[in-house]
């Protein structure tokens, strides 16, 4: 059976309905402050994209490099044609001076990041 609230009933039904809106609007407040700082922290990562891509590519240029060079220093050494020989000599003298460059650029560049 249905009866009517009495006075009490009705006072408490909207002290409940204005805490409920007061709660509606503090998560609406909060969900506004998320949004804002996903907005900041993807502007944050975006800015620091082009800094990670350099050192992304250098990284992967030295590590290519030292893949390379290893590959020819076993060529070195399994060789044994003394004109071969020189002639990877030579060419691991001018990948050296590269890598010493990527290397240098690498700690400049992760300087950079930090």
């Amino acid at each position: 059976t249905l009866s009517e609230a009495t006075e009490e009933e009705v006072k408490n039904q909207k002290a409940l309905n204005a805490e409920l809106e007061k709660t509606a609007q503090l998560q609406s407040q909060l969900s506004e402050d998320e949004d804002e700082d996903d907005k900041k922290a993807i502007a944050a990562a975006k800015s620091a994209k082009g800094k990670f891509k350099k050192l992304d590519l250098a990284t992967k240029a030295l590590k290519d490099l030292t893949t390379e060079m290893k590959s020819l220093a076993k060529k070195y050494s399994a060789s044994d044609d003394e004109g071969e020989k020189e002639k990877i000599k030579d060419i691991l003298k001018v990948k050296t001076s590269r890598k010493k460059e990527l290397e240098s650029l690498l700690d400049k560049l992760e300087k950079d990041v930090v």
